[in-house]
C-alpha cells in the first residue's frame, strides 16, 4: 500500500494496466453484478435533485424502476446503490448508443442539463473506495468482464491511474 495523507492506495492502481475497450465489453460493468453502482451518502440528495433533468435521457425500463423504488436503493450489504432494472441487471440509469451502454446522468451532464457528471464509483471505475473511520483505501477492482480492458491497457501500456486522468476517461 502507498500512503497518501489519510488514504491508502493499493499498488495495483499504479502497477496494473487498464483501458476500457467498450467495443469489446459493450459496457458490461453497467449491466452485470450483484447490485447497482455504489453511492456515497452525499450523492443521494444529488440524484434525487437531478432526476427530473436526467429522466429524458433514460430508458422506459429505467424510468419505471426509479418511479417504483426511488433514485437509490440499499443493497443486501446495507450500502447505497443505484437501482437495477429487474433484479441484479442493468443500472436504471443506463441508456444505449450503438449497442454500448452509456450513463444517462453523464449524457445529461454532457449536454449541460445537469452539473454533476455521475457517481464517483462510476467515474473512478475500476478503482473502488473503501471508507474506514481513520482512513480510506483505494483498490483496483478486478472483474472478469474487464479482461478486454486489461489486455487493451497492456497493449497501450497505460496504468489504471493514468486511464482515470480526466483527459483519458470520458
Amino acid at each position: 500500500m502507498i500512503e497518501v495523507g489519510s488514504t491508502l492506495v493499493h499498488e495495483d492502481v499504479v502497477n496494473e494496466n487498464f483501458v476500457c475497450n467498450l467495443n469489446k465489453c459493450k459496457g458490461a460493468c453497467c449491466l452485470e453484478g450483484d447490485s447497482g453502482a455504489p453511492l456515497a451518502h452525499n450523492e443521494l440528495a444529488i440524484l434525487k435533485e437531478i432526476y427530473p433533468k436526467v429522466k429524458p435521457y433514460m430508458t422506459a425500463k429505467g424510468i419505471a424502476t426509479i418511479e417504483a423504488v426511488g433514485t437509490h436503493v440499499t443493497d443486501f450489504e446495507g450500502d447505497y446503490t443505484t437501482p437495477c432494472v429487474d433484479t441484479n441487471k442493468e443500472c436504471a440509469y443506463v441508456t444505449w448508443e450503438n449497442g454500448i451502454t452509456k450513463c444517462a446522468i453523464e449524457k445529461a451532464w454532457e449536454e449541460g442539463a445537469v452539473d454533476w457528471r455521475k457517481p464517483v464509483s462510476c467515474h473512478l471505475y475500476p478503482i473502488r473506495i473503501t471508507n474506514y473511520p481513520e482512513f480510506d483505501v483505494l483498490h483496483y477492482d478486478r472483474w472478469n468482464i474487464c479482461s478486454p480492458a486489461c489486455s487493451f491497457g497492456d497493449e497501450l501500456k497505460v496504468h489504471v491511474h493514468e486511464f482515470l486522468k480526466e483527459t483519458a476517461h470520458t
